[in-house]
């Protein structure tokens, strides 16, 4: 049996590459119990977040706040970076993918032993 030439190899790589550059989270995203919105968009080379909305009138002061920073492609479909809760004040180790008109974004510790993930639809 002859094997494949090497150019496949390559153009199977190409189009892969293409494919995960291809992939963008941009957009308003809501999380999925209603609770809060957030718009997620290019800020140099990474993505960021802020909350544009939320539902509790006694959260209002995380409007505005940045959320998700230095999010960088980490594989297909796949950020890696920073999450800051406004809950708590703290910042973690942060990741988000992309699924569709899904997003699932997590912060976690340890080295990401502890993570807590949220997952988000494409919103309004």
């Amino acid at each position: 049996m002859k094997s494949p030439p090497r150019t496949v190899f390559a153009l199977s790589f190409v189009l892969a590459s293409l494919s995960a550059a291809l992939a963008d989270p941009s957009g308003t995203w809501q999380r999925e119990d209603g609770k809060a919105r957030v718009r997620i968009a290019p800020c140099g080379s990474y993505f960021c977040g802020s909350v544009i909305w939320v539902k509790d009138p006694d959260r209002a002061s995380s409007v505005g706040k940045q959320v998700f920073y230095d999010m960088e492609a980490s594989g297909p479909n796949s950020w890696s970076g920073k999450a800051f809760n406004p809950e708590d004040g703290r910042t973690y180790s942060g990741r988000m993918i992309l699924s569709g008109s899904s997003l699932t974004t997590s912060g976690c510790v340890l080295g990401g032993i502890i993570c807590k993930s949220v997952n988000w639809n494409k919103g309004n």
